[in-house]
């Protein structure tokens, strides 16, 4: 039995492109393998804390030991929470990122979640081979799977725009960082550039999603 995490970074809970297509994949995955554990984590609707400047300097510490005590009430609870975050993250098999493209990105609420999850030794460590920045360190959650479903106004995934598709170029990255390979994309886009095409849009995307949610 495998876990997914269902990931949506979207003010809505169901009437968007993006949700729409995430919801059509999801199901689909549930059909084709009943057995597996599907965890929604909603983000705008979920115990998601900022990384402030307690949290900062305790990245990647574990939630105990005497640098834990010294924390107020409040930063303990966060640091806490923070540690369950990215616990149920490395546990997990496969993810599920399903989000809107707003002003050449994603929203800042999915950046705090990879924030989370991006733990200096736990997602990711050093690979003692002497190096200094990205080359010195290396991501452990090698043979996950990602899926990453994003919609657009614009065409963005190719032609004269693609230059400035920056979040799915981020969260591939991201996702590559951490040792996982198999980084997958839907992208449902152009939807505020062709008004007249949504439709079709929408159906060659969810017909994609669909697909792609039987082998995934």
């Amino acid at each position: 039995m495998a876990t997914v995490l269902y990931v949506t970074a979207h003010p809505f809970q169901d009437d968007s492109h993006s949700l729409r297509v995430g919801r059509h994949f999801i199901e689909t995955y549930q059909e084709a393998n009943p057995g597996d554990e599907v965890i929604h984590l909603d983000l705008y609707r979920m115990d998601l804390p900022q990384i402030d400047a307690d949290l900062l300097r305790r990245w990647g510490q574990p939630a105990s030991g005497s640098s834990f005590d010294e924390l107020s009430e409040e930063s303990k609870k966060k640091a806490v929470r923070m540690s369950e975050i990215v616990d149920q993250f490395m546990a997990a098999d496969k993810i599920v990122i399903v989000n809107p493209v707003w002003n050449y990105s994603f929203p800042s609420i999915l950046k705090m979640y990879l924030d989370a999850v991006l733990v200096p030794g736990k997602t990711f460590t050093r690979a003692n081979n002497g190096l200094r920045g990205l080359s010195g360190l290396m991501g452990t959650q090698q043979g996950k799977k990602v899926m990453h479903i994003q919609a657009s106004g614009t065409v963005l995934s190719h032609g004269k725009f693609e230059d400035v598709e920056f979040s799915h170029r981020y969260i591939k990255a991201a996702m590559n960082f951490l040792g996982i390979e198999d980084v997958r994309a839907i992208f449902v886009e152009g939807t505020s550039e062709h008004p007249d095409k949504v439709q079709n849009i929408m159906e060659q995307a969810i017909r994609q999603a669909v697909s792609a949610a039987k082998n995934f």
